[in-house]
């Protein structure tokens, strides 16, 4: 973590100034390790329950040892001690539900961001703008989160990450490309993927069937649903899975992996469902994901590109053929020659990240 290293991965972020990215995408760029542990069943028996045993049976010997006298009290004696060391020997180890940290935290990240750096240099990096604040509107005063109206749109993007949004906005992509952009809004505190295709379905009752739909998501369960369960209630629109594939996050080098419990989904939901292979589908119940915020934004970009454009060169499904429109394979990000031979941010496993550039 130094000024120049921050400097250089923004200006690749931001491809030399031509996108805005923000500042949590900046910080997910500049991790230095990422670390992730899946859940950890209990082992052996809690201390307070062996010397809940040990205890009284040792007592117990002893009574017999001073009572019995000779050499029954002899091995009474001996048993009692030898169970006192058992009951020191035992380990117990407590379980443990999925976790998982990313170096520097964001907290810490956006403190260093905000506070240092902007002392130093008066404002972040250029292209870099602080997702917890409203953007300014162009031209005007006030702050403003949501994309200008699209007069007469050609497809919609619904995308699941407020910060994936805001990158989209910020840099106008659903202008460029005719679109709206959609952002499921659930309420605090909700879990799972019904609440996310409920709100989903409520935004695109107000859009005609003929508008195809690109969507944008994490590599998590409730991700993964949503694709197919929006296809299943709308069969007659075009929709496009743009998200984050499962496939990538888990195997690839250089992903950010995150971990949590997984309570939204089952793994028999995920395989016939979502058409997971069992690998993948054990990764996420395990509680492993990965977020689409953390993908490089020039990729991400490209991606929202060329899924709207397979969305509008898509005829409309039948009922048969419904299931299948997706865009499950990512294309590489486009490099240009003055950066070629760069690699992706991060590198590493599930485990462990090696320190990286971005």
């Amino acid at each position: 973590m130094n000024d120049v290293r921050i400097r250089n991965i923004a200006e690749r972020a931001t491809d030399h100034g031509r996108l805005k990215v923000t500042l949590t995408q900046l910080w997910y760029l500049s991790r230095t390790h990422n670390y992730a542990w899946g859940a950890r069943e209990p082992e052996g028996v809690p201390a307070g329950l062996r010397w809940l045993v040990a205890l009284p049976v040792a007592a117990a010997l002893l009574v017999c040892a001073v009572l019995a006298g000779g050499d029954l009290a002899f091995f009474a004696g001996v048993a009692a001690f030898l169970v006192l060391v058992a009951a020191s020997l035992l380990r117990h180890r407590p379980g443990q539900l999925p976790r998982s940290q990313v170096i520097p935290s964001e907290e810490t990240f956006r403190v260093l961001m905000t506070g240092a750096w902007s002392a130093a240099y008066g404002s972040l990096p250029k292209g870099v703008f602080d997702d917890a604040h409203p953007l300014p509107r162009p031209g005007g005063t006030g702050g403003a989160r949501t994309a200008a109206p699209v007069a007469r749109p050609t497809s919609l993007i619904l995308c699941t990450d407020p910060v994936v949004a805001l990158f989209l906005t910020a840099n106008g992509l659903p202008g460029r490309l005719g679109a709206v952009l959609l952002r499921p809004t659930v309420p605090e505190g909700t879990t799972g993927h019904a609440a996310v295709v409920t709100d989903a379905l409520a935004q695109l009752a107000g859009y005609r069937t003929a508008l195809p739909l690109v969507v944008l998501h994490d590599a998590d369960p409730s991700g993964v649903l949503l694709v197919p369960l929006l296809r299943a209630a709308q069969p007659g629109r075009v929709v496009v899975d743009a998200g984050l594939p499962v496939p990538a996050a888990r195997g690839r080098a250089g992903v950010v992996r995150l971990a949590r419990p997984c309570r939204s989904a089952d793994e028999e939901q995920l395989r016939t469902v979502a058409g997971l292979s069992g690998a993948d589908a054990a990764w996420l119940i395990e509680g492993f994901w990965s977020p689409v915020a953390a993908v490089p934004p020039r990729l991400l970009e490209s991606v929202v590109v060329r899924a709207v454009e397979r969305a509008l060169a898509t005829t409309p499904p039948s009922s048969r053929s419904a299931d299948t429109s997706g865009f499950l394979s990512w294309p590489p990000v486009p490099r240009p020659a003055r950066e070629r031979g760069t690699g992706r941010p991060g590198s590493g496993t599930t485990k462990k990240e090696r320190p990286s550039s971005a």
